[in-house]
């Protein structure tokens, strides 16, 4: 079941609905405008703010999708093994890398948030308040989404370790920080564009 829970979580989080609802609705690729990436932000600069919000919810959905169906593969009921933090990893590395798109998708983002979800709830929530605060002050998604992510282990060594103490607490910081990473490192144009000065800003025409 250790395998078989990474691989379904893979195969979840390689479904490409930003792809899929700009294919369908515009008959563009979103991978050829604006950052590139299939996620909610640039799939709302192709085609509106509704099919972003779809892309948003939908590549959450997946991502907690993933981790509760491996909960259920390894019969962990609701504690996040080492089985479990590896497919909510496989998630966002289907998501960034899926096989149908030639492994050149999103940037993880949304996915990751229905993995943090899934795993440390209270922690996603303080770092979407972080997203929150920075996107509507700066109007630079990229960098809330760099910044919360970045803060996600250490928000969840907070919650998970502190205030509300949990045994799987090691399981769910080593998630915290693979999926980071991940993200993080998908952004690294976007980072250089935010210390250029050049970055994109949310809203903004293209």
């Amino acid at each position: 079941m250790n395998a078989l829970s990474s691989i379904m979580a893979y195969l979840l989080g390689s479904i490409p609905f930003g792809y899929l609802i700009v294919k369908m609705k515009e008959g563009a690729d979103v991978r050829e405008v604006g950052s590139g990436a299939t996620g909610a932000t640039n799939v709302s600069r192709k085609a509106g703010k509704a099919a972003g919000v779809a892309t948003l919810v939908l590549d959450a959905a997946k991502g907690c999708a993933a981790v509760l169906l491996a909960r259920w593969l390894t019969g962990s009921g609701g504690e996040t093994t080492w089985v479990v933090a590896a497919a909510g990893v496989a998630a966002i590395v289907g998501h960034i890398f899926p096989v149908w798109l030639g492994f050149r998708a999103g940037k993880g983002v949304a996915t990751g948030v229905g993995v943090f979800l899934a795993i440390t709830p209270w922690a996603t929530l303080s770092a979407f308040v972080i997203f929150a605060i920075i996107v509507v002050r700066t109007r630079y998604v990229s960098l809330g989404s760099v910044v919360a992510t970045g803060l996600m282990p250490l928000l969840a060594l907070l919650w998970d370790g502190f205030i509300f103490p949990r045994p799987d607490l090691v399981p769910v910081v080593m998630a915290t920080c693979a999926c980071a990473a991940l993200i993080i490192a998908k952004h690294a144009s976007n980072i250089r564009r935010l210390i250029a000065g050049t970055e994109n800003k949310f809203g903004a025409a293209h």
